[in-house]
């Protein structure tokens, strides 16, 4: 496994592997991480893996110089996991001197965490289209847990003709279903097992919809109402949304499906998470 900082020292690594899948992260890796390495290595032949704390994407009062980081243990776990290239450039290896431009994406940015977080996903497509260009992977891998990002990504690419071929991967849950996520560890042992109420508030609404409940108000009722009964939990938002613009629904259309996801607090902790329902199309 070879470790790169600079664009020069990646792009003669780069030359060596004809086939490369990426893995984009932000570090302090866990098993979500890790699923896309072993998925990229396994369909790309070699499998590459970013690691940058990116401050563009983080807001006024966010937890950038807080973030866990801990490249010692990524590298471990990296290596365990099959990596071939690793590039944890620093900041003025992705935004040199002088630097002006910025990508922002519009519509689905405008809602659920892009409503929240104002500026964040220009900073995350800005990023996104940096790593692409200078990687020019085979293709990119990236976790369902990040819906909207996703969305983000693929909304940019196909806009600006990037050879994205991006490959979604599946959130990588706790065993009580918790999705896993690096700030998993701001959370007090408290804190962490009144977040298990994530993924039983977003299986119950996804089994209701799929016993024909279709009211996308009554899925966002019921959401709400398990959250609430945990007092440790502050919620964002609860959302059921069409699956492509992530404008919020009235009515769910089987043929459509739709993405429920929601945004919940617990201390300060700001956790995610998202199921798909998939449509009959």
């Amino acid at each position: 496994m070879k470790v790169v900082t600079t664009r020069a020292e990646l792009r003669a690594v780069r030359a060596e592997f004809p086939r490369l899948g990426l893995v984009p992260t932000m570090g302090y890796l866990h098993e979500g991480h890790l699923s896309l390495v072993r998925m990229a290595k396994q369909e790309c032949g070699a499998a590459a893996v970013s690691i940058f704390v990116n401050p563009t994407q983080f807001g006024p009062g966010e937890d950038l110089s807080t973030y866990p980081r801990d490249l010692d243990r990524d590298l471990r776990y990296l290596r365990e996991a099959g990596a071939d290239l690793v590039w944890t450039p620093r900041v003025e290896d992705i935004y040199p001197s002088g630097f002006a431009t910025t990508v922002t994406v519009g519509g689905i940015t405008d809602v659920l965490e892009g409503a929240r977080r104002p500026g964040h996903f220009t900073g995350v497509a800005t990023v996104v289209a940096v790593l692409l260009g200078a990687v020019s992977p085979t293709r990119a891998y990236f976790g369902q847990k990040d819906a909207q990002q996703v969305r983000v990504i693929q909304r940019m690419a196909t806009d600006l003709g990037l050879p994205l071929n991006g490959v979604v991967g599946p959130t990588v849950r706790e065993s009580d279903g918790l999705a896993m996520s690096s700030r998993n560890t701001y959370l007090s042992e408290a804190e962490r097992a009144s977040a298990s109420v994530l993924y039983r508030a977003l299986g119950t609404a996804r089994a209701a919809a799929e016993g024909g409940e279709l009211d996308a108000h009554g899925l966002r009722r019921l959401m709400a109402q398990l959250i609430v009964g945990e007092p440790m939990a502050e919620i964002d938002y609860v959302s059921v949304a069409d699956p492509d613009s992530l404008a919020e629904l009235a009515t769910i259309d089987p043929a459509r499906g739709a993405l429920l996801s929601l945004a919940v607090r617990f201390g300060r902790t700001r956790l995610i998470d998202n199921v798909v329902l998939p449509g009959s199309r």
